[in-house]
């Protein structure tokens, strides 16, 4: 038997000892999580419906909500609210401000830093406008006009692709806690852009609003928890529970009640 050969048991027995040393230096958040007895996840609470402030309690609500809450109840652990924005919502992971995020847009650059869940909805973006102006748009072309200003909110992935879609408009962005769609309220934009999802939210509660009508979706794209890049284990975990809900329907309940889906 060659001297490699003897060797190979060797060098797979140090290879374990060091991957065992490794994690017990350095333990998953899962394990820190079960015995703080805390589960934090960071939230913008401007999100509606996923995630947004109930007027009267001035507690957080939404779909969202409604699956984190589920999911620290499962894990038989306290849940936290961190409040944060879209344009720090990486950095609080990064520095361990919270343990992961209510959902947030698959994004290729957010994902140079950050780790994901497995997808559990899926968003697709709409332009809006007032009902008053609709008369002035027939599609996504018709938006791009130098004489056409689009609000996007600072940090999201609506402003990226508001720069992309409409290169020849004003791209006006504001910052968290303002949101894009109150420039169009205050007519001081004509056109923003958002998700499906919040489009439909934010029509109920503004009737003076309405999507611009459009072939297609665009930018079609599945919305996840964020999470620690490196924490293999705990990104795992995380998806065992979400697998178990969608066998469980717990997904399509939450549709049902706040997407009004069937």
């Amino acid at each position: 038997m060659s001297l490699s050969a003897l060797l190979r048991p060797l060098l797979l027995l140090l290879l374990l000892l060091a991957l065992a040393s490794a994690q017990a230096q350095n333990p998953s958040r899962l394990q820190r999580i079960v015995e703080d007895g805390v589960l934090r996840v960071g939230t913008t609470g401007d999100f509606k419906p996923m995630s947004f402030r109930d007027p009267a309690s001035q507690d957080y609500v939404g779909y969202d909500i409604d699956v984190v809450r589920q999911f620290a109840e499962d894990m038989g652990v306290e849940l936290a609210f961190v409040a944060t924005d879209w344009k720090t919502l990486i950095n609080g992971i990064v520095a361990d401000k919270y343990d992961l995020t209510t959902s947030a847009s698959l994004n290729m650059e957010r994902a140079k830093v950050a780790g994901y869940s497995d997808p559990y909805i899926e968003f697709g973006t709409v332009p809006m406008t007032l009902r008053e102006n609709l008369e002035r748009f027939d599609g996504w072309d018709s938006i791009n006009r130098g004489d056409i200003t689009v609000a996007v909110t600072l940090g999201t992935v609506f402003e990226a692709q508001a720069r992309g879609y409409f290169p020849d408009a004003e791209i006006k962005t504001v910052e968290a806690p303002a949101r894009d769609f109150q420039e169009v309220l205050a007519r001081r934009a004509q056109v923003s852009v958002t998700s499906n999802i919040e489009a439909a939210s934010l029509m109920e509660t503004y009737p003076e609003l309405t999507t611009i009508p459009v072939d297609a979706l665009r930018s079609r794209r599945p919305g996840a928890f964020l999470l620690p890049q490196g924490d293999q284990v705990w990104i795992n975990y995380v998806n065992h529970w979400i697998s178990l809900k969608h066998a469980e329907g717990f997904f399509e309940t939450l549709d049902r009640r706040w997407l009004g889906r069937e």
